[in-house]
């Protein structure tokens, strides 16, 4: 288990394997449609459909939300501005609506023609109207008999197309669902839930196909991104991110901002050549959803820490393609190119808030297409999105320090810590003001290292990474200038940020707070605008959207697993009087 230390108090994340959860379990197939729990409630009041016009189109939409990250550049700034700078201070609640699970929520809501689409931790899903909140319909997932998970039983999402929703699901399920009445169409079963596989993010639905990861990496699985048919469940392709030839990569020495990571190569190429076949239980898990770029079926993403976390003896070279951001074709999941951050990772420092579509300023200061990310170690690289070049990466948006020392026995102490930087949550830009926000954390840690076999589907860190008790953590909301990789403005927190950001067309950012803080800052300055008292951790990303004529900002306050924050059961929604 994962010994987190918080102010004064010791919480473990553990491993919750061969656990059986109160709804039972379900065979496979059309016997799984079957046992799986109805929807209760009535039937939305109206046909929802969705076209891929729309969804293409969802960047410029402000009335919807469709995509988890509001388009599949994921770029999450909304284009509505009838909330503004002038006005946020007169933000009040519409309505509140609390589920029926009160643990971690990480979900963004998808919002279709006023109708708003909630899941909660145990993949819950709620139908609500999204101007009052009246519920439609509810459906309560049938769990299998074994989930593994290291980091709470989230679910950030659905996705929609046509008339259906889509869901992963913790005991490693895809499902979907009539979006009118909530019913189970079909299920498939994505990976083995006791190999320590399970689904956490929101799919990505385009072009008739469900684009879905894994999680995983902390109990040695190999990693993927799988394409099904819409229509049935079927398997269209599979991406492994661990590839069973030429994971050892180039033996790199340096990370992407050319630091030194102390490995020690000629000991990693003599235990290569004893066992080549750690492939298999290597990691790689992809966390968050892809971006899509259809003007050249490309999807990118981004992959989590090898396995072993810490122990990196029992698996030599650079681990390909962990802590990487990829590029596959869209057709066919061929791969195009990546791009690794930090080879041989052994302190935890994995890629995963979702990768941005957007332009930035090339090396000669003209504009190109680009791929950016925010890492972990802090900085916000920027790629060419047709070859994969990094072509910079930002100031550190927090404080680093002895990067990379080793782990040891006893501890040694590194900044960031294994959370970030920034952890999955996703940025957000306002491409008029040339600023990507991340939402960071500062915790400073120790790492500590064990010789750890591959125990069969159960927890491997191959040691531990600790909070230092004596040390203060704290969170930094940064705004950084993607042509320049300059820090614009930043504005610390009193806790770690783990939720996310959305931007608005009305000069507007949205971030919440473990604290239950969730406030609105001027995207150009970082003032601070307003805020909110949610009654329970913010750690979850907003979405806005408009119905009846109003704009609406709405976000999940449940609290978080990794941070231990407040947990909630709470979808609070904001408008204008």
């Amino acid at each position: 288990m994962k010994q987190l230390t918080f102010g004064s108090r010791t919480w473990a994340m553990t491993a919750v394997a061969a656990t059986l959860y109160a709804f039972g379990g379900a065979a496979f197939g059309q016997a799984e449609i079957a046992g799986q729990a109805a929807a209760t409630g009535s039937p939305v009041p109206k046909n929802i459909s969705v076209s891929q016009g729309q969804l293409d189109a969802a960047d410029n939409d402000g009335t919807n939300f469709l995509h988890s990250n509001m388009n599949y550049a994921q770029t999450r700034y909304y284009p509505a501005k009838q909330i503004d700078a002038s006005n946020v201070s007169k933000l009040r609640p519409a309505f509140q609506f609390q589920t029926e699970v009160l643990e971690s929520m990480e979900t963004a809501p998808i919002v279709v023609d006023g109708i708003m689409y909630v899941t909660t931790s145990y993949n819950h899903v709620y139908a609500l109207d999204a101007a009052t909140g009246k519920e439609f319909w509810h459906y309560k997932h049938k769990m299998g008999a074994v989930t593994t998970y290291c980091c709470g039983p989230n679910n950030r999402g659905v996705a929609v197309m046509g008339d259906r929703l889509y869901m992963g699901t913790l005991d490693a399920k895809l499902l979907a669902f009539d979006a009118k009445t909530g019913k189970v169409l079909w299920s498939t079963q994505i990976a083995d839930p006791e190999a320590g596989y399970s689904e956490t993010m929101a799919p990505v639905a385009v072009n008739g196909k469900i684009l879905i990861g894994t999680n995983g990496g902390e109990y040695g699985i190999r990693g993927f991104v799988k394409a099904f048919d819409a229509k049935d469940g079927k398997l269209l392709w599979s991406f492994a991110t661990i590839p069973e030839k030429g994971h050892e990569g180039v033996w790199a020495v340096n990370d992407a901002t050319g630091r030194n990571m102390h490995r020690d190569i000629a000991a990693e190429k003599s235990q290569l050549a004893k066992n080549a076949d750690f492939y298999k239980t290597l990691g790689g898990g992809v966390w968050m959803a892809p971006a899509v770029d259809k003007e050249t079926n490309t999807v990118f993403f981004v992959v989590g820490n090898p396995s072993p976390d810490l122990y990196g003896a029992e698996r030599p070279g650079d681990n390909l393609y962990t802590d990487s951001i990829v590029a596959v074709d869209l057709n066919t999941g061929a791969y195009k190119w990546h791009y690794q951050y930090v080879a041989h990772d052994v302190w935890d420092l994995d890629a995963v808030s979702p990768v941005i579509l957007t332009e930035a300023a090339g090396k000669d200061g003209k504009m190109r297409k680009v791929a950016i990310h925010g890492g972990k170690t802090g900085h916000i690289y920027v790629h060419d999105r047709a070859t994969g070049e990094l072509i910079r990466f930002s100031d550190a948006m927090i404080p680093q320090e002895n990067m990379w020392v080793l782990p040891t026995k006893d501890g040694a102490r590194m900044l960031p810590g294994a959370n970030g930087g920034v952890e999955w949550s996703p940025m957000a830009i306002n491409p008029g003001l040339r600023l990507a926000y991340a939402a960071n954390l500062h915790q400073p840690m120790t790492y500590h290292v064990e010789t750890a076999a591959y125990p069969g589907g159960k927890l491997w860190l191959g040691g531990a990474f600790k909070v230092i008790a004596s040390e203060k953590q704290w969170g930094r909301l940064a705004a950084v200038n993607i042509d320049t990789g300059k820090v614009a403005w930043k504005f610390d927190t009193e806790q770690p940020l783990i939720g996310g950001v959305l931007a608005t067309a009305g000069g507007l950012v949205f971030n919440g707070e473990a604290n239950g803080l969730f406030r609105a800052f001027d995207a150009g300055t970082g003032k601070m605008l307003w805020e909110y008292q949610c009654g329970a951790g913010v750690n979850a990303p907003a979405v806005s959207y408009t119905a009846g004529g109003k704009q609406y900002v709405a976000v999940a306050a449940g609290g978080n697993n990794q941070i231990d924050a407040k947990r909630g059961n709470t979808v609070l929604v904001f408008a204008l009087p």
